[in-house]
């Protein structure tokens, strides 16, 4: 599961939290993810702000509150596009941060640029 901006939903806290069937484990594993929020994010975050998610390009109803008003995935939605991958202005300077925080990112949005070609 490739996001709009190319990150790798399989590998997200979030996700793997949401996957999660123990609810013990799952509460932790949101209070870790919290505690990421607030220490590398600025994001004013509890444990219950970490909503299951079932990716950025998932139907809006399971999609937690960060990738909900994500700039990325909105200009993605606003021009009917699958991912970045397939926008004209492919890379943008929207992209910058998650590139600088995940390099793999670009690397799978140009993968699939290729395959779609």
């Amino acid at each position: 599961m490739i996001s709009t901006c190319g990150l790798n939903c399989d590998t997200c806290r979030i996700y793997l939290a949401t996957l999660e069937k123990d609810e013990t484990k799952r509460q932790s594993m949101r209070i870790e993810i919290a505690r990421i929020c607030r220490e590398q994010y600025g994001m004013n975050l509890m444990a219950d702000d970490i909503t299951d998610c079932d990716g950025c390009r998932a139907p809006d109803n399971r999609l937690f509150s960060g990738c909900r008003s994500c700039e990325i995935r909105a200009c993605s939605k606003s021009r009917i596009l699958e991912s970045c991958a397939a926008c004209h202005d492919f890379p943008c300077r929207k992209l910058d941060r998650v590139f600088q925080e995940d390099p793999k990112a670009k690397e799978r949005l140009e993968s699939v640029r290729q395959h779609k070609t």
